[in-house]
């Protein structure tokens, strides 16, 4: 499989110089959905990624401040910190019960079936919501359209913009670091840096990268 991808530098010091985020603003852009008959209960509202643990949070941060590159000068907001749960969701929960598996927003005046399901053989599988494959089929006036619905129904949205020009995939040692924090915990060890002592090729090095057991 081959593909082309263009990476831009997202200006993250103008999105959050300080971290945490407030507990108010995580609980605008950050949201998970259960479905299913019952609601979640306490054990799975412990599960990753869904538990945060405030010490754990300051533990991490402060590693990454005096060990990453590019969080040197992030600031960690004690008063922040104090909003989040010692271990528990961050976020509200909410619950809604429904006693059929319908959506009556997104049913025909003629449809009066009251579930979707069948009597016999093996049982269907229902997906609510849009997909990526509906949006492919499209037009791109019909997905501003549906955008411009969204925006004029007062519905949140989080933008975030991004440099006017890509970054470089050639001599560029720390784009990999910068897309991928979690496989360069330190923002080092990118591809063609200086502090590799032999040469190696950027295929090679690629190579070694992938051979990683939690890859």
């Amino acid at each position: 499989m081959h593909a082309n991808a263009i990476t831009f530098q997202n200006p993250v010091a103008k999105i959050y110089d300080t971290l945490p985020p407030p507990l108010e603003e995580l609980d605008e852009v950050l949201a998970v959905m259960f479905t299913g008959p019952c609601q979640p209960t306490k054990k799975d509202l412990q599960c990753t990624p869904l538990l945060v643990r405030r010490k754990q949070i300051s533990k991490a941060l402060e590693w990454l401040k005096l060990n990453h590159s590019d969080y040197f000068d992030i600031g960690i907001s004690q008063e922040n910190l104090s909003q989040y749960p010692l271990s528990d969701a961050p976020v509200v929960i909410d619950y809604h019960q429904s006693i059929i598996n319908r959506e009556r927003e997104a049913t025909s005046v003629h449809d009066n079936e009251e579930e979707i399901g069948t009597e016999e053989g093996p049982c269907t599988f229902v997906v609510q919501g849009l997909t990526g494959e509906e949006y492919s089929t499209m037009s791109l006036e019909a997905i501003k359209a549906r955008a411009l619905k969204h925006l004029t129904s007062n519905k949140k949205i989080m933008f975030a913009g991004h440099s006017q020009q890509p970054n470089s995939i050639y001599n560029n040692p720390q784009l990999f670091p910068a897309m991928l924090p979690w496989l360069f915990p330190y923002g080092l060890g990118g591809i063609g840096n200086d502090m590799i002592p032999h040469n190696i090729s950027t295929m090679a090095h690629k190579r070694l990268l992938l051979m990683y057991h939690d890859k």
